[in-house]
């Protein structure tokens, strides 16, 4: 059976594989005046799978109005530029304190206080094609998106990272503060900005209300969500 290439999570959320085994994922959220607004654009080969998303959805790249991203590591924003053309240059909302590195076009540094951290900070370039910013987000922002799209700042994978609850549909979207690949687990530490930033913030999850959780890299939880979560981070 062929793989899907948008996956239903809600009502008004899908999820777009943009590699195989579900290892990174953009979403993406209807409005009921079948609108899109897309959450990270993958790598630079990303596109053509989110279109291919899109298409599974009945939807096209010219029905994406906004973009939001979690941060902008390479695996993220590696698309957008190309994404953002096809769908005719729409707003892209990032957090305040990650908006320079979208406008720079370079992906935050990683962890020097690790030894593997320093190594990355001298590996292959993480530049991208920069683009405009539209709306600088703040923690606690709601934006008009699906019913309400509420940025939560869990920032140390990245200064500005953020996660994103969708209360209407109960569903939380991680970001890179937790993987689901190969079960719960904490993104690859030297990779952070601030590792122990990252696992401090975390925890702002737990208090979040949801049935559903959704991750940029690995499968959403939809059975017992909260208490997985609320579990991995009571034994990290």
């Amino acid at each position: 059976m062929a793989k899907e290439a948008a996956v239903r999570l809600s009502e008004h959320v899908w999820r777009i594989p943009t590699l195989p085994f579900d290892l990174l994922n953009s979403f993406a959220l209807l409005d009921d005046d079948g609108s899109v607004t897309l959450v990270d654009c993958g790598l630079k080969r990303a596109p053509a799978r989110i279109v291919a998303g899109l298409a599974a959805m009945g939807k096209a790249p010219g029905d994406v109005r906004r973009i939001v991203l979690t941060h902008a590591h390479i695996d993220h924003v590696g698309g957008l530029a190309e994404i953002r053309r096809r769908a005719g240059d729409p707003p892209v909302d990032v957090h305040a304190e990650e908006a320079r590195f979208v406008r720079e076009g370079l992906s935050p540094p990683p962890d020097t206080s690790l030894t593997v951290g320093r190594l990355m900070s001298r590996g292959p370039d993480q530049r991208f094609t920069p683009v405009e910013v539209g709306r600088e987000l703040h923690d606690g922002d709601v934006l008009p998106v699906a019913g309400g799209l509420r940025v939560v700042h869990t920032p140390g994978h990245t200064p500005g990272h953020v996660s994103l609850l969708h209360e209407p549909g109960d569903l939380l979207i991680t970001g890179d503060s937790l993987f689901n690949v190969r079960g719960v687990r904490w993104p690859f530490a030297p990779a952070c900005t601030n590792a122990a930033q990252a696992r401090e913030t975390a925890h702002r999850l737990v208090a979040l209300s949801f049935s559903l959780v959704a991750f940029t890299h690995g499968r959403e939880i939809r059975k017992d969500a909260h208490d997985a979560v609320s579990r991995f981070l009571s034994d990290g």
